[in-house]
């Protein structure tokens, strides 16, 4: 994984999504694609405000976070700036009530007691969210995720949650230095999609690709990348440090 210098000023920010999205455009240009239908997400997990502000100035509109709690205390300390906020990381049922206070999506969706909770505290607040169906294209026993085979019948179950919106789906690419086995994981899931949108054509989204195989992500069909480190540097900790090491 690549060192990135963390950003302190607007333009150190400004630099880093520059180069990022000048990477997404490069890898759409190379696979035939449209730069503009590849959504860069700022994965802002671990970052103070004082700092998000900074990249708030730099142009970032919609950040990510992967504790719903930490998305909740950033979301009211930032009350005052225009920002939309993602979780993208495991949801335990007792934090349903958080995701559904503050966020605008929710990326990680795998089981229907997070979709039933989600959908109970959406319901009692009369507001709607977008989601993303979380898969796990390595079988990598400690990732969350449905195994790709179960994806059709978890999807036939989802309609009874009228406040979730299903917009596509999500994955964590093996940590790899492998390409290959990188661009497998990001096949699958482009290949869950693709099976799926004769009965649901309106999911088409595919959110796969971090800083360290984004371009790979993109040329592979990803429409939304999730790029923390790139951005907002090198975090002290691994991501093993972040995310569940066991299920």
């Amino acid at each position: 994984m690549s060192s990135y210098p963390p950003p302190q000023t607007v333009e150190a920010f400004e630099a880093n999504i520059a180069e990022v999205l000048r990477r997404i455009d490069a890898a759409a240009v190379r696979a035939g694609r449209s730069p503009s239908d590849v959504r860069l997400l700022p994965v802002s997990k671990t970052v103070p405000q004082e700092r998000l502000r900074l990249a708030v100035a730099a142009g970032c509109r919609e950040l990510g976070e992967n504790k719903p709690q930490e998305a909740k205390r950033k979301s009211a300390e930032m009350a005052d700036l225009d920002v939309s906020w993602s979780v993208i990381g495991h949801l335990q049922t007792n934090k349903a009530k958080d995701v559904a206070a503050v966020a605008a999506e929710f990326q990680a969706l795998d089981s229907l007691r997070v979709a039933e909770a989600l959908d109970r505290r959406l319901q009692a607040l009369g507001r709607g969210l977008d989601v993303y169906v979380q898969v796990n294209t390595s079988a990598e026993e400690q990732k969350y995720g449905l195994p790709p085979a179960e994806v059709p019948a978890f999807l036939e179950a989802l309609p009874t949650f009228t406040s979730l919106r299903v917009r596509g789906f999500m994955t964590l690419a093996e940590f790899s230095s492998d390409e290959a086995r990188v661009r497998e994981c990001f096949r699958v899931l482009r290949g869950v999609r693709d099976r799926s949108l004769d009965k649901w054509p309106e999911f088409t989204e595919l959110s796969m690709g971090m800083s360290g195989d984004y371009e790979l992500a993109v040329e592979e069909g990803s429409t939304c990348v999730r790029v923390g480190q790139a951005i907002f540097g090198s975090r002290a900790l691994p991501d093993s440090h972040y995310w569940p090491a066991e299920r």
